[in-house]
């Protein structure tokens, strides 16, 4: 598997150690929460092949200020040839404004290798809203505006359909509209069901994603989920099809 691109570790590294740097003492109160997944697929016979995904869920929540890091890989491979590469890292800050009502600041950056895009990377910000709030349900909701910076290329293939060449375009840069929900439902006392949703929307692509999770406890650490992810351009370059989706079947480990 490629190295995870430096852009990616930018992304992560500036905000991270900027958090540290304002780190509250001893002292202070603070609360850090976070969940790693890992999944694995191998088969042999008639079809060779294998796949993996990993994510990383990272939250620290200090007064009014809550700081989210969301990091995914994903990779597959075929008869030895690269079938799936992408790699996303996202930061979002939100600030309470009151009880129900928050500020954010998101930055999101995706590396696909197969979506028709070298790169998409945006920032945004706006207000988010807690609709509710029980014991065993969640769900928010947040609009706002910000700025998209993509590079679509043309991937050529050969007869067999695989990537031989990429040629790059222009690189865009336009406005964007972001909206987002995030929901949690506790099923059971071991079962959760979650859904996270957030669409761009921009004059030159709307990019939408949605990742749907059915997690079973196993122990007060370990967990397991059965994942289904979509991801939707609604213009990528001529060839590309819109619409990508994964099934995922996740080890997760809460800390």
């Amino acid at each position: 598997m490629k190295a995870v691109p430096l852009a990616i570790l930018t992304l992560v590294l500036v905000p991270a150690a900027a958090m540290a740097a304002a780190a509250p003492s001893a002292t202070s109160s603070g609360k850090f929460t976070g969940k790693g997944q890992l999944g694995f697929l191998a088969s042999q016979g008639n079809a060779h092949g294998k796949s993996g995904n990993v994510a990383l869920d990272l939250s620290y929540v200090i007064g009014p200020w809550k700081h989210m890091l969301d990091l995914t890989g994903l990779y597959g491979q075929s008869q030895g040839i690269v079938s799936a590469e992408r790699w996303t890292a996202m930061w979002q800050t939100n600030r309470s404004i009151s009880a129900d009502v928050f500020a954010f600041g998101s930055l999101r950056y995706e590396h696909d290798m197969f979506d028709g895009f070298q790169y998409q990377r945006n920032l945004s910000a706006g207000f988010g809203y807690a609709v509710l709030k029980s014991k065993s349900i969640t769900l928010s909701t947040q609009l706002g505006a910000g700025y998209m910076m993509s590079r679509p290329e043309l991937l050529i293939r050969n007869a067999q359909g695989t990537v031989v060449e990429r040629i790059p375009q222009l690189v865009q840069n336009y406005a964007i509209a972001t909206a987002g929900i995030n929901y949690d439902e506790k099923i059971t006392s071991t079962t959760t069901i979650t859904d996270k949703l957030l669409v761009d929307a921009g004059s030159q692509n709307t990019l939408l994603t949605n990742r749907l999770a059915f997690v079973v406890k196993i122990s007060t650490k370990l967990a397991m989920s059965l994942g289904y992810d979509i991801q939707d351009n609604t213009r990528p370059p001529a060839g590309i099809k819109t619409l990508n989706s994964t099934e995922m079947v996740n080890l997760v480990y809460a800390f």
